[in-house]
């Protein structure tokens, strides 16, 4: 089976070509088109910039991956596109594109939760084994999941208010460092001193596996405003203490979750990372300590396939809950996303099979707000 994935979620334009073997699927091609020249302006991605760019730029991506696989589009077997969440332009964009090759080809379709896409990459590039804990950390989600298998997951605990890629992304703006803000908070803390700032570490030491990140935006911004025009010398210390405070609160709030994960499914053996924040080199170290304490093995993927990619997309076809066929053009499987029966959605959750009670037993009040409004979203 060869699949043609397509990505449009945020502000990568991306194919790909999967194969899939008797040893799991295989890249044969992955091409990703970056949009940082279109946003860097603005500090952050502009969906309605973002959903042009993909359309003037997908088709262009699409050709090169099938010349790189040396495939022809009557050559595949299917096609599979992202179809949220995300920003619903890219996703329309992406998902019509798709459609429009099922339908002029004959081929199946099926539309593909992204979120879902990010937690099987692992499987992609390593054995990993199911049940496994995954913490999925990126720009829009942050969330920390039991995999039991496809279509079979557990959240421990979601992000309260915002994710933590978009505190790397928020902070290194207020900071001055540009867009986008991930790679460029990690360059810039090679070379600070992270103890000059104090931060917070929202929700540290207490019970549960949710995640907080806004009081931490707000203390960076309170600091830039003390001071005014940074130094050079500020920017360094202020990313590398920015830096230590996500990782901080991810391991804190992971390493619960691991207790929980090797109290339930002693079968598990590995902590897998994925997400745009997963390809964080600070984090993986950390990480991959707190796995090896536990007795777990840490898998993350290659940085280029943590960040918005299409081959964990057209991945997730050669997976599909069924193993029988298709029908042909514009039908598919029942999925969280289904396919064209169901439109591009921008706030389309994984599908979650339970929810774990992690939460402390006599919560503060207000968390019963946050938690529904956190689900909600």
């Amino acid at each position: 089976m060869i699949v043609l994935g397509i990505e449009t979620s945020c502000d990568e334009t991306a194919a790909a070509i999967v194969a899939a073997t008797p040893q799991g699927p295989r890249i044969l091609s992955n091409e990703v088109r970056t949009q940082f020249a279109e946003h860097a302006p603005f500090g952050g991605v502009v969906p309605e910039i973002a959903a042009r760019a993909h359309l003037d730029h997908l088709d262009a991506v699409i050709e090169r991956t099938l010349s790189e696989a040396n495939v022809k589009l009557a050559e595949t077997d299917g096609v599979a596109a992202a179809a949220g969440p995300g920003l619903i332009g890219g996703l329309i964009v992406g998902t019509m594109m798709a459609k429009g090759i099922a339908w002029g080809t004959g081929k199946p379709f099926i539309a593909v939760n992204h979120l879902e896409g990010h937690a099987l990459t692992a499987r992609l590039t390593h054995q990993v084994d199911f049940p496994y804990l995954l913490l999925l950390v990126s720009g829009g989600h942050c969330q920390l999941l039991v995999c039991a298998g496809v279509g079979r997951y557990t959240r421990l605990g979601t992000t309260l208010d915002d994710a933590a890629g978009e505190a790397f992304d928020k902070t290194a703006k207020l900071i001055g460092l540009g867009y986008p803000g991930g790679p460029a908070i990690e360059r810039a803390a090679r070379g600070g001193e992270p103890s000059r700032f104090v931060l917070p570490r929202p929700l540290k030491g207490r019970q549960g596996c949710d995640f907080s990140f806004s009081g931490l935006k707000t203390a960076v911004r309170q600091i830039t405003l003390e001071r005014g025009c940074l130094s050079v010398r500020d920017q360094t210390d202020l990313a590398a203490s920015v830096q230590l405070a996500i990782c901080d609160a991810l391991i804190d709030r992971t390493a619960n979750a691991v207790a929980w994960f090797r109290r339930h499914h002693p079968e598990g053996t590995s902590l897998v990372a994925a997400g745009g924040v997963a390809a964080n080199g600070h984090l993986r170290e950390r990480l991959a300590a707190l796995a090896d304490a536990a007795g777990l093995c840490f898998v993350a993927p290659s940085p280029a396939l943590c960040t918005d990619n299409a081959a964990m997309i057209a991945s997730r076809f050669t997976r599909r809950s069924s193993s029988a066929p298709l029908p042909c053009g514009l039908r598919s499987e029942r999925l969280r996303c289904r396919g064209v029966e169901r439109p591009a959605r921008p706030r389309c959750r994984i599908q979650i099979i339970d929810e774990a009670e992690t939460k402390p037993l006599n919560p503060r009040p207000g968390d019963h707000r946050r938690i529904v409004g956190a689900q909600r979203r």
